[in-house]
């Protein structure tokens, strides 16, 4: 008996008829672990559950499936898991209408936030991790809906 096929939700696959859109890949060490945190806590709609698992958040996409080795379209690369800890090239950055709402809703289904939202002057904003460590900010636009920027930093200052 033939394995079953997961289902695809055709409406919500990433898959424009014309132009472009993007998504973002994550590296993932449990693919069943990262959809139940990216739909149940984050509200994700699963579009594909397996093979790249696929979550529509919002307005984009995120595609998660284990790391490998090279393969014919990209011979010399590895796809490795990411490696938590205290330094970052990218992360992840989700803008929401609510934040202490959204702060409340995710911390109640687990979420671990590294801080409660902080009032920057521009926005209020905190962070949080996905289980394999990936850092996600999540910021709302407060003082730059009245044109407010945030402070510069001394290292950030020209001279």
């Amino acid at each position: 008996m033939p394995a079953q096929q997961p289902a695809i939700d055709l409406e919500n696959l990433p898959a424009p008829g014309t132009g472009m859109l993007v998504t973002l890949f994550l590296t993932v060490r449990h693919v069943a672990r990262s959809r139940a945190f990216y739909s149940e806590v984050l509200g994700g709609q699963v579009v594909l559950e397996e093979n790249p698992c696929m979550v529509k958040l919002a307005n984009s996409w995120v595609i998660m499936n284990p790391g490998g080795g090279p393969t014919p379209d990209k011979p010399d690369i590895s796809v490795v898991d990411y490696e938590p800890g205290d330094t970052v090239s990218s992360f992840m950055n989700l803008r929401v209408a609510d934040i202490d709402a959204v702060y409340r809703e995710w911390s109640a289904k687990g979420a671990r936030f590294v801080t409660p939202p902080i009032d920057r002057g521009a926005e209020k904003r905190c962070y949080l991790r996905d289980p394999d460590g990936y850092l996600i900010e999540v910021g709302q636009a407060t003082g730059l809906l009245e044109g407010r920027l945030a402070k510069k930093r001394p290292e950030d200052l020209p001279g």
